[in-house]
Parts: structure tokens; sequence; C-alpha cells
């Protein structure tokens, strides 16, 4: 069995995925479509992206507020320059933990880059 994989704006489709949602949500959905004149796939496809940047961004913070990675490690996780994500941490209130091992670890990474 074959797939068409087809390039929208930088990603390939794929997958067919279907949800029920609450009549509110629709309704928002639809003042989108009307606002960016596009379909509803379209929007719905682009609000999944932003979606999923902005999970990948929460656990990367989470994960850095925690001490389980550097920094450095966040902002990769998260697909985000290191000072992106300094600024995001700061925008949340998360204070800098930066040891002399996060040093060694984040100047390794940035060695095999």
């Amino acid at each position: 069995m074959y797939r068409l994989r087809i390039n929208v704006n930088g990603i390939f489709m794929g997958e067919i995925v279907s949800t029920r949602i609450p009549e509110e949500i629709a309704k928002i959905l639809k003042e989108i479509e009307e606002e960016e004149q596009t379909d509803r796939a379209t929007v719905i496809r682009k609000l999944l992206v932003r979606g999923i940047k902005q999970w990948k961004i929460e656990k990367a913070l989470r994960l850095y507020r925690e001490g389980q990675v550097t920094l450095w490690r966040a902002a990769r996780l998260a697909g985000l320059t290191l000072r992106e994500m300094m600024e995001m941490a700061a925008k949340m209130g998360i204070q800098f933990q930066y040891s002399q091992k996060d040093l060694e670890e984040d100047i390794e990474a940035a060695m095999k880059e």
C-alpha cells in the first residue's frame, strides 16, 4: 500500500484524524475560517501546529524547572534558540539554575553540532 504525502507549508500530510468537537469550538472555527478566508481543515492544522509548539515549550520549561534538563537542552526540545528559551523562562518567572555540570554538558552539546 502506498500513501501519498503532500507537503503543505513545510508539513507533510499523511494521517487523517477525526474527532467530535463542542458547538462552541465549531463556531470559533467558523469565525477563524471566515477571517482567514480558508477552509476548516487548514484552520485546524494551523491551530494544531501552534498548540503542539506551545505544548513542547511548556514541557521543556517544566523539565528545566524540575532540574531534569539544562536550559540549552530545554531550548532544543522546544525548538527554540537559547535566547528565546531564556526569554520564555523569564516570562514564566522561572529562575535560572546553571551549574558547572550544566555548562560542561552544554559545551559538549554545542561542540557536536
